[in-house]
């Protein structure tokens, strides 16, 4: 039995729900909403299973992950295919390159708890959250576009013809970016993968959608 906590709209959830769609694992999501009640994930049974407080959190086999990124490389130990990591070694740096660029540098800036920092305690006007949010983006973004550019051969997805833990990462960044009106006019590249990866059923059956509260 693989149990699946997280929230429909997080990130890091949505990673790892389409992680789980591309092994073709089937899972009991179990949601953790973030926002009702002062946040579900301050319950005391929820710290129980991450004391963090944050979302996702996987449970296999009364085995508890927590952490997307040390999620999804468990799966692939677990479950080698279909593999979201190239067997070349280089290749695999330069994926794990890609989505930590992503998960440990640029989301972090503008997850739900940074937002709420900043307008609630330090006291920053919407005008000026939305301007921290789309600074950041548009520096992650940047770094990002240059990397798939730079690369010999113009791809489905971004390291090649099948998608990578890479992909995973880039769709819901890119989906948090148009939600908060972010203009992606100069990331062509990034936008056309994620065109890619939206035709793709595992992204399609993962995507933030009410029935995923």
């Amino acid at each position: 039995m693989i149990q699946l906590y997280n929230y429909y709209r997080s990130s890091a959830s949505f990673r790892v729900r389409i992680a789980l769609n591309l092994k073709q694992l089937s899972y009991q999501d179990i949601a953790v909403n973030l926002i009702h009640n002062g946040g579900e994930q301050f319950t005391s049974e929820y710290l129980a299973i991450n004391p963090q407080s944050l979302v996702p959190t996987l449970k296999i086999d009364d085995k508890i992950i927590s952490q997307s990124l040390a999620i999804m490389e468990y799966l692939e130990e677990l479950y080698p295919y279909p593999a979201l990591l190239p067997s070349d070694a280089y290749q695999k740096a330069q994926v794990r390159a890609f989505a930590l660029a992503i998960a440990a540098d640029l989301h972090p800036l503008n997850n739900l708890r940074v937002l709420k920092y900043i307008t609630n305690e330090l006291g920053l006007s919407e005008e000026k959250k939305m301007a921290w949010y789309q600074h950041w983006i548009i520096i992650g973004l940047t770094a990002l576009e240059k990397k798939i550019t730079s690369q010999d051969q113009k791809n489905e997805f971004c390291f090649g013809d099948t998608p990578t833990l890479a992909d995973v990462c880039l769709v819901p960044q890119i989906y948090n970016a148009r939600r908060y009106s972010c203009d992606l006019t100069t990331f062509p590249n990034l936008v056309r993968i994620d065109a890619s990866c939206q035709q793709h059923p595992a992204f399609q059956k993962a995507w933030p959608t009410d029935h995923n509260i």
